[in-house]
């Protein structure tokens, strides 16, 4: 863990606090006259765009994803954006939206089928030439992909997430309005909000963690901390939701620069297995991904700064200067209950399929962030664990 070689990238731009989404179309118009909005399932959140686009008599089109971001969905958007001869996206929603947008925005400008530049079931090409303008507007508090440099899509034929990856899909401007969020359902607070916090955890106790990533990581976890379960009960709580924003922010940023680790790399290949929200994955997971990882550095590397790390979560999130470790996983443990978080048999994992999961996970780019290397027996005890 080198903390003083590193590089550094974000999104160009980054424009935040309430009312901001109002600043989405002129900023758009200055960077293409044929946009595409992508959204989620419900429209209706980007009908104040379609509202103020035709104020200003510029036809809009508008790509809606029906759930997680698929081959087929990323592949069917780029066909709408070629006929359209967009020339700007606006990626609105969650991570699915902007994911989504992410991938187009490369396609376009790149040629051939997306399959040339997936990871791992793809040829894994680079992407050479620069993305079309793309502008992320989140209107969840998780995944962070409004300042990310990837895109994770879903193949159904392979039953794996993968990513499409460059720097040159770091979006143009991200634009975080946490009035947005205030209409998430209470499970998807909590299951996008666990992904925000696994997003500032395990950065910073990445083998590629830095003392930029660290600064930022530690901050985020303050506020998801302290703000997760009010904005979980009040979905009205101005300051939650702000803390909430800023935390999903600085995760993105922080695993954009930093790796991830074994929440992560399990969270793919399993979102690829099963119909469970990957916020939901990541939130089953990460006290069992800590409890391990633990455990694992006490009998192995007992000198690791790893420990101290995680000895700092626990004093920042349980406000307890003498806090240990173990305090962590209590207080982790203490959280998921109050936010309801399902077990693992309740979305469907099966037990005959732990190795299969094990194997892929282990291919994972993910899991080469995590602070330790883990056994198979491990990683399958992090499963049944969590079932």
């Amino acid at each position: 863990m080198n903390t003083n070689r590193f590089e550094f990238a974000t999104a160009k731009w980054i424009i935040f606090g309430a009312g901001s989404a109002k600043k989405i179309v002129d900023n758009a118009l200055v960077l293409g006259d044929k946009p595409l909005i992508v959204t989620g399932k419900n429209q209706e959140r980007c009908k104040f765009l379609l509202d103020d686009f035709a104020g200003k008599n510029v036809k809009c089109e508008i790509y809606s994803v029906k759930g997680e971001p698929t081959t087929e969905g990323v592949s069917e958007c780029l066909d709408m954006a070629n006929r359209s001869k967009t020339n700007v996206i606006i990626g609105i929603g969650g991570g699915s939206a902007i994911d989504t947008g992410k991938a187009v925005s490369a396609l376009i400008t790149n040629g051939g089928d997306l399959f040339d530049y997936l990871e791992v079931i793809g040829k894994g090409k680079p992407i050479k030439n620069p993305t079309i303008p793309f502008i992320a507007v989140p209107t969840t508090a998780g995944t962070g992909a409004e300042v990310t440099k990837n895109a994770v899509i879903k193949s159904n034929e392979h039953s794996v997430k993968v990513s499409l990856r460059s720097p040159f899909m770091l979006p143009d401007i991200a634009i975080l309005d946490p009035v947005l969020t205030y209409s998430m359902p209470k499970e998807v607070t909590a299951s996008t909000g666990l992904d925000a916090f696994t997003q500032v955890i395990e950065p910073y106790v990445s083998i590629k963690a830095n003392m930029l990533t660290d600064s930022i990581c530690k901050e985020g976890i303050k506020r998801i901390s302290r703000s997760l379960l009010k904005a979980f009960n009040d979905r009205n709580d101005a300051k939650a939701r702000e803390d909430m924003c800023i935390g999903s922010l600085f995760g993105g940023i922080a695993l954009a620069n930093a790796k991830l680790g074994a929440v992560h790399g399990f969270a793919g290949p399993m979102g690829g297995m099963l119909d469970a929200p990957h916020g939901v994955i990541c939130g089953i997971l990460l006290p069992y991904v800590i409890k391990t990882n633990i455990k694992a550095l006490e009998e192995r590397d007992p000198s690791s700064i790893v420990f101290m790390k995680y000895e700092k979560i626990a004093k920042i999130v349980t406000k307890n200067e003498k806090a240990k470790p173990q305090d962590l996983i209590q207080w982790t443990d203490e959280l998921y209950g109050k936010l309801n978080m399902p077990r693992l048999s309740e979305v469907d994992l099966k037990e005959e399929q732990i190795e299969e999961l094990v194997t892929k996970a282990k291919k994972s780019n993910s899991m080469k962030g995590n602070p330790i290397v883990l056994s198979d027996e491990e990683l399958k005890g992090i499963i049944k664990d969590a079932f």
